[in-house]
């Protein structure tokens, strides 16, 4: 099940907060990944868009406001919402239409011009939808829910907010080396210790920001880029976009409810790790054969709990193998070397396309001051609201 894609060309539009419009972003990012392809426009036979719902009817058609921006030009045109997973799905809407056939070349872009403070959901009384009952009924903000699963980790595990404080530095070390990072600051954990309580345990420290950003990435089959002189293209092996089995004993918040199927059993592990069991069975390969993850840090908290979910320890022993430097660089398994959304923010429908951005440049030995040394596959796992995630797998050319 499944074939490679190649991954010819990756770019990104340096996040912070400008608040200009996210199409300026997304074409910065789109015309580095074509340039890095050794593209030109007029080469790109299909445009796929992440959405983004914070930017008017043009975030909504995403892919025809990048493809306008850019310049029409008669392209295949898509565009995909799947909040945080956003851009994942459309990197498989891009792999769906290479391996059917119907384009050698598709450029995949997603960019955010995102709020001040933490997400809320949009204006207007809507009662059906669970984004709005979270958030008006529950009252639960992403950092209410974010430290919910901390709390859960600390009475079921024994993780301690240094733990927590941990990742923060760990990934704020590595995003002080990535130019892309909005913050290019190392930390300590006293001062993770005394940033502002935002929801306990958690502090601001903690908790990722919001940002405005932009990542592309270029996708061909890989007969098209052995005909542009690129013989071993990192490749896109698998990518995962299941949804949540029934019964589910963990809720995945905010969901605060499940429309179930009739129950088969008990079903093994979280949603976020049934994710990347599904893309190891596709991409053929293990935990054990990775040499590198990105994770979706929405919190530090969270992270820990990616590891186990992506099969790289066993339930509970996330703080262990951090602790150990395993997940730190130099480690056994280097996670988020990028600097995750520690060092990014959150610029929703460019988190995925970014992991895959540092995937690639991780697979091609071009990461500079944060490669990880031999780098030959890398995972990357996120999750989006209400039964979104992703999980894409990525191995070095000739692998």
């Amino acid at each position: 099940m499944g074939a490679d894609v190649a991954v010819l060309g990756v770019g990104m539009h340096p996040w912070g907060k400008w608040g200009r419009n996210f199409v300026e972003y997304g074409t910065v990012a789109a015309r580095a990944a074509l340039a890095d392809a050794g593209l030109d426009w007029t080469d790109v036979q299909s445009v796929v868009g992440a959405d983004t719902v914070r930017c008017g009817y043009p975030g909504y058609v995403a892919g025809a406001s990048f493809a306008r921006a850019l310049g029409w030009q008669g392209a295949r045109v898509t565009s995909v919402y799947a909040a945080c997973a956003s851009g994942a799905q459309a990197v498989g809407a891009a792999r769906a239409q290479i391996l059917a056939g119907l384009a050698d070349v598709v450029l995949v872009v997603g960019a955010d011009s995102a709020p001040k403070g933490f997400f809320a959901p949009a204006g207007g009384d809507r009662p059906d939808d669970p984004d709005w009952i979270r958030f008006r009924a529950l009252g639960a903000t992403n950092p209410a829910y974010f430290a919910l699963y901390a709390r859960r980790r600390m009475a079921l595990y024994g993780d301690t907010p240094e733990d927590f404080a941990l990742v923060k530095v760990k990934n704020a070390a590595a995003g002080a080396a990535n130019p892309n990072a909005r913050y290019r600051k190392a930390v300590s954990a006293r001062e993770v210790a005394e940033s502002a309580v935002v929801a306990d345990p958690l502090r601001l420290l903690d908790i990722c920001a919001t940002s405005d950003g932009a990542a592309a990435v270029v996708l061909c089959s890989t007969d098209f880029a052995r005909s542009r002189g690129v013989a071993d293209p990192v490749r896109i092996r698998a990518v995962s976009t299941i949804t949540p089995q029934y019964p589910r004993t963990v809720p995945d918040l905010p969901d605060i409810g499940t429309d179930p199927a009739p129950p088969s059993g008990p079903v093994p592990g979280s949603f976020r790790s049934s994710l990347a069991r599904d893309a190891y069975e596709e991409a053929g390969l293990g935990p054990e054969e990775l040499s590198l993850a990105e994770v979706y840090d929405l919190s530090t908290a969270l992270e820990l709990e990616w590891y186990e979910d992506i099969g790289l320890c066993a339930e509970g022993e996330g703080a262990k193998l951090l602790r150990e430097g395993a997940t730190g660089p130099g480690g056994r398994i280097p996670v988020n070397p990028s600097g995750g959304l520690a060092s990014f923010g959150e610029a929703v429908p460019a988190q995925a396309l970014a992991q895959l951005c540092e995937l690639t440049w991780q697979l091609r030995g071009t990461a500079g001051a944060r490669q990880v040394p031999g780098a030959r596959a890398g995972l990357a796992a996120n999750q989006g609201l209400f039964g979104h995630g992703s999980a894409i797998v990525a191995v070095a050319g000739a692998r």
